[in-house]
């Protein structure tokens, strides 16, 4: 089968979670299929991207957005009634080359990640999957309580449209996916239940237990500039490590991962350190005794976590992360909700060596029997290969 991949980024490097997603997805499905990968780009192309991904793929387009459009397009999207999440990555010069390649190509089936790219294609006579992945408006809903006051007209704004737009996009794709049950959930369509559960997976052959000299007591990682992210890391400085170092001291912290924003490096401390961009976040992982991920907006499956739980790493989550693990709470990972629980776990944890080595190993061994990108991916091949409802 001759497949269209459309994608909003270029999914190489894989530090970002829709990337890393489209990355593994792309490369199981290019076993068995024919993939055309066609990628917007809204910032310098990594020199390695086009080299890596060429192993998969047969052909590779991709659509340079400059900073003057998509700051145009933000402002029409305000006045037409789209999203800015749509608006942000819709252009009109970028739909005609689109356009143009899928008349070239002639695909089986256009498969678009995220409804960022589903202007471009959603009216198309031609066979089509949608991967939501994330709900966005839920996301933005999140964020609302925790902005300054002058956003929060906006982020209202762009809520709604959101869930309309999540609403009217169903109809437009003959399948739809998810990352996860709590995430299909939230999709505000009556025919919801009709999303196919796709998680993500975990290279387990990559991110396997490695012995490293444990120089931090606590890391969190991630996109540094991602909202969600930079929130996590202001809650766990600000709210929990004050507590943690009012019974001990000589704790340590580690936040790991690339663009950290300004609200982030200035967490740096004596007991915290920032790392920004890392080239082997492994060493992150197997150099901290606990992995914490104090999640207080977003949504989706944390990677961070699929991760840590597979190099055999505690991890302590909160439960709006936990909720779409399906992991046994306390075997598997610890749960925290407020800053006290998070507190008494990690104690726990760092003063329990063999509690702290046996949850590691039951989290390891879940990832393991849950998430593999070859299982999931197989079920979006299996969607593909249905014959299109008339």
């Amino acid at each position: 089968m001759r497949i269209f991949i459309l994608l909003p980024r270029v999914p190489y490097p894989t530090e970002k979670g829709d990337k890393l997603r489209a990355f593994h997805q792309i490369k199981q499905l290019s076993r068995h299929n024919e993939i055309i990968l066609c990628c917007l780009n809204d910032t310098v192309l990594h020199k390695d991207a086009l080299h890596v991904l060429n192993k998969y793929v047969k052909a590779i387009h991709v659509i340079s957005l400059n900073k003057f459009s998509i700051l145009l397009n933000i402002v029409i999207a305000l006045f037409s009634g789209r999203p800015m999440q749509v608006g942000y990555f819709y252009n009109p010069a970028a739909k005609r080359q689109i356009l143009k390649l899928i008349k070239q190509y002639k695909p089986d089936h256009i498969f678009c990640q995220l409804i960022r790219v589903a202007e471009y294609v959603k009216d198309l006579p031609v066979p089509k999957t949608i991967d939501y992945q994330d709900v966005f408006s839920k996301g933005i809903d999140r964020r609302i309580v925790l902005s300054p006051f002058f956003l929060k007209p906006f982020l209202k704004i762009e809520h709604r449209r959101l869930q309309n737009y999540e609403r009217m996009v169903f109809d437009c794709f003959d399948n739809k996916i998810i990352i996860s049950e709590p995430d299909r959930d939230l999709i505000p369509h009556p025919e919801r239940d009709k999303i196919v559960v796709v998680a993500n997976g975990v290279d387990t052959d990559f991110f396997t237990p490695m012995v490293r000299e444990k120089k931090y007591d606590l890391v969190f990682t991630g996109n540094m500039g991602y909202p969600p992210n930079i929130n996590s890391a202001e809650y766990l400085v600000n709210q929990i490590m004050p507590k943690l170092l009012g019974l001990k001291h000589d704790l340590h912290l580690l936040l790991a991962g690339s663009n950290p924003n300004i609200r982030v490096m200035v967490l740096k401390s004596n007991n915290v350190d920032v790392s920004g961009w890392v080239p082997d976040m492994r060493e992150c992982y197997a150099g901290a005794k606990v992995f914490i991920a104090p999640m207080q907006i977003g949504t989706g499956l944390q990677n961070k976590l699929l991760e840590a739980m597979a190099m055999q790493i505690p991890c302590i989550t909160s439960p709006l992360a936990f909720q779409a693990l399906n992991a046994k709470q306390g075997e598997d990972i610890l749960v925290a909700e407020t800053p006290d629980e998070y507190v008494k776990h990690i104690l726990f944890l760092l003063g329990n060596p063999d509690k702290a080595w046996e949850i590691g190993l039951n989290g390891c061994r879940f990832v393991h029997d849950n998430f593999s990108w070859e299982r999931e991916t197989a079920k979006i091949e299996a969607l593909l290969e249905k014959p299109k409802q008339v």
